[in-house]
C-alpha cells in the first residue's frame, strides 16, 4: 500500500512540475525522454533521386548548437551504422560510426527502423 502511495506523490509532483514548465521545456523533457530511449532510427541519404548512403541503429539525430547553447549550428550529427549493403540489418563488417549531416547538403529522410 505504501508504494502505491509514493507512485502517486510521485505522478502528482511530476504533473505539477509539467504543468509550470513552458511549452518549449516540455518538448525538450520529452526529447530527452525519447533519446533517452533511443529511436532505432535510418537516416538515408539521397543525390540526384537515388539513395547513395545509409546509416542504421542511430539512436538520436541531434542538432548542433553554438558553444553559448542558445544558436542552433547548420547541421545535425549523431552516430549508427553504415548500411552498405542497403538490407537495413547490421551485417558483419558494418561499422558504427559518427556522422554529420548539413541542412545544405542532399536531401535526406530519418525514420524509425521498420524492421525492428
Amino acid at each position: 500500500m505504501k508504494k502505491n502511495k509514493i507512485i502517486i506523490l510521485l505522478f502528482a509532483v511530476t504533473m505539477f512540475f509539467l504543468n509550470g514548465c513552458t511549452q518549449e521545456a516540455q518538448n525538450k523533457i520529452g526529447r530527452s525522454i525519447q533519446n533517452w530511449t533511443g529511436t532505432n532510427g535510418v537516416l538515408d541519404i539521397y543525390m540526384g533521386g537515388q539513395l547513395v548512403q545509409r546509416f542504421i541503429k542511430i539512436d538520436k539525430l541531434t542538432t548542433a548548437t553554438s558553444t553559448d547553447g542558445n544558436t542552433p549550428r547548420n547541421y545535425r550529427y549523431g552516430y549508427g551504422y553504415i548500411d552498405t549493403n542497403r538490407n537495413l540489418v547490421v551485417d558483419k563488417g558494418e561499422k558504427k560510426v559518427y556522422f554529420e549531416i548539413s541542412n545544405f547538403s542532399t536531401p535526406y529522410v530519418f525514420y524509425e527502423n521498420p524492421k525492428n
